[in-house]
C-alpha cells in the first residue's frame, strides 16, 4: 500500500478521488435506468419478465415468480446445519439490538385541555432488494428485514434475481425465512426496483425500498425516491483505521483488506502518527494478498482508492478522519475509547484490537447498512427508525385556543396570510 503524508492538500486530494466513487457520477447510465422504469410502469410484470430474460438469462412468468415453499425447504437442504445455526445467532443478536431503538407514542396534557402528542406507527409495507449471484450477501438480508420486523411493518416482500436455472441463492432464502420475510420475488436489477415502487400485476407496490445492489440498482433507488421512501444511495464499501503505535500490524492489515475484497471501488485507509507502524502495515498487507482468494480485486482496490497516511500527531490523524467520514471505522490506540470521543463523523466504530469490522458485517447485532461516500456526517445506519413514521397530534380546547390566538392571528398576518388568520379568528368573532 502507498505511504503518503498527511497535509492538507494530500486530504483534499484523497477526498475528491473517493467522492469519484458516488453514484451521482455514473450520469451515464442514468438514462437506461431511466428507461427501465417507464417500461415496468407502462408495461408491468411483462416488462420485468422481459428485462430478466435479457440480464439474468431466465424466463419468468407469473407462475414462477415467487419463491415457493418447497424452494425454501431446497434452500435449507443445500445449506450446512452449522452455517444455519449461526445465521439463527446472528438473527437473534441483531433483533435484540435493534429492539432497543423502538420508540413509543407520547401525549403531554395540560389544564387548560390542550393535547400535544405524537404517534407512532409503522410502515404497512417495506421492500427488501438483495443481489444476486457472487453479490449474494445473507447477512444484509438479515440487516435489512429484521429491523422492519422490529419496528411492526405489517408485510416485508423481497426482491432478488434469478440464476439462469431459474433458482435463487440458498443462503438468501434462508436468512429471508429466517428473519421473517412474507413473500420473495424473482426478479433483479432497476426493474425489480421499478416493480416495488409502482406495483405490477405480481409485485406489489411497497412503502419503502432498503437493500444493497450494483450501480443500476443505486440509480433506479435514486429515480424512484419520491414515490417511495429508501434508505440510501449506496456506494462503495470504506473502512478507515485510527491506529498508533501500540497496534498490531498483521491485525490492521488484515482488516483494511476485509473491506478491498469487496469490489475494485473499495476503499481501505489507514492513518496512524507511527512512521513504523506504516511501514509494517504495508509489508503485511503485501504479505496477507498473496494469500487471499480475491486477490486481483484487493490489488486493483488498494491501487485505486487504498492509502496510508502518516500524521504528525494524533489530533491530525482524528481530524482527516472526520473530514473524510468512513462506513467503518476501527480505533486501534492505546485508549481507543478516549480516542472515540473525538470522532464526530463514522457509520459504525469499532474499538480495541478484538473488534475487527466484520463482527460489525455478520454478528454482533448494530446494523451494518451504513452511510458511504462522507455522508456519515448527516446519515445513520440503517435501523428501526427507517420503518416507522411519526405523526403530531393537536387537540386544543377552547380556553387553550383563547389565550394563544392573537399570537397566531399576528404571525399569519406578519407572513401575508390572511385566510389562515382568519381561520383563528371566526372561532371568537
Amino acid at each position: 500500500m502507498r505511504i503518503i503524508e498527511l497535509t492538507k492538500e494530500t486530504k483534499n486530494n484523497i477526498l475528491n478521488d473517493l467522492l469519484k466513487r458516488s453514484p451521482n457520477n455514473y450520469g451515464e447510465y442514468e438514462e437506461t435506468v431511466n428507461r427501465i422504469i417507464e417500461q415496468v410502469r407502462e408495461r408491468g410484470d411483462r416488462a420485468v419478465f422481459d428485462y430478466t430474460r435479457q440480464f439474468d438469462k431466465c424466463e419468468l412468468t407469473a407462475e414462477n415468480l415467487v419463491v415457493t415453499e418447497d424452494e425454501i425447504k431446497e434452500a435449507y437442504q443445500a445449506l450446512d446445519d452449522a452455517l444455519i445455526g449461526t445465521m439463527r445467532k446472528s438473527a437473534e443478536n441483531i433483533r435484540a439490538f435493534h429492539e432497543k431503538q423502538v420508540r413509543h407514542s407520547f401525549f403531554t396534557t395540560k389544564p387548560d385541555g390542550s393535547i400535544l402528542g405524537q404517534r407512532i406507527t409503522p410502515l404497512e409495507r417495506a421492500g427488501v432488494y438483495v443481489p444476486g449471484g457472487k453479490a449474494a450477501y445473507p447477512s444484509s438480508v438479515l440487516m435489512n428485514v429484521v429491523p422492519a420486523k422490529v419496528a411492526g411493518v405489517s408485510e416485508i416482500i423481497m426482491t432478488t434475481p434469478p440464476g439462469k436455472d431459474g433458482k435463487v441463492n440458498p443462503g438468501t432464502l434462508v436468512a429471508a425465512d429466517l428473519a421473517g420475510v412474507d413473500r420473495i420475488y424473482k426478479a433483479g436489477g432497476a426493474q425489480a426496483i421499478a416493480a416495488m415502487a409502482f406495483g405490477t400485476e405480481s409485485i406489489p407496490k411497497v412503502d419503502k425500498i432498503t437493500g444493497p445492489g450494483n450501480i443500476f440498482v443505486a440509480l433506479a433507488k435514486k429515480a424512484v425516491f419520491g414515490y417511495v421512501s429508501i434508505d440510501s444511495v449506496a456506494g462503495p464499501s470504506e473502512i478507515l483505521v485510527l491506529a498508533d503505535n501500540t497496534a498490531d500490524p498483521r491485525y490492521v492489515a488484515a482488516d483494511l483488506l476485509s473491506q478491498a475484497e469487496h469490489d475494485e471501488l473499495a476503499s481501505a485507509i489507514l492513518i496512524t502518527d507511527s512512521r513504523e507502524l506504516a511501514e509494517k502495515v504495508s509489508a503485511e498487507a503485501e504479505h496477507f494478498t498473496k494469500q487471499l482468494s480475491r486477490e486481483e480485486i484487493i490489488r486493483k482496490s488498494l491501487d485505486n482508492y487504498g492509502y496510508i497516511l502518516v500524521a504528525e500527531h494524533m489530533d491530525d490523524a482524528v481530524e482527516a478522519a472526520n473530514d473524510i467520514a468512513s462506513e467503518h471505522m476501527e480505533i486501534l490506540t492505546k485508549d481507543p475509547f478516549q480516542t472515540m470521543t473525538k470522532v464526530k463523523n463514522a457509520g459504525a466504530i469499532f474499538l480495541g484490537e478484538y473488534s475487527s469490522e466484520p463482527l460489525g458485517d455478520y454478528f454482533a447485532g448494530p446494523n451494518h447498512i451504513l452511510p458511504t461516500n462522507g455522508t456519515a456526517k448527516f446519515f445513520s445506519p440503517l435501523g428501526v427508525d427507517d420503518f416507522i413514521k411519526k405523526t403530531s397530534i393537536i387537540s386544543y380546547s377552547r380556553e387553550a385556543l383563547l389565550r394563544d390566538h392573537e399570537d397566531i392571528e399576528r404571525f399569519a398576518k406578519s407572513e401575508g396570510l390572511t385566510a389562515h388568520a382568519n381561520s383563528v379568528a371566526v372561532r371568537f368573532q
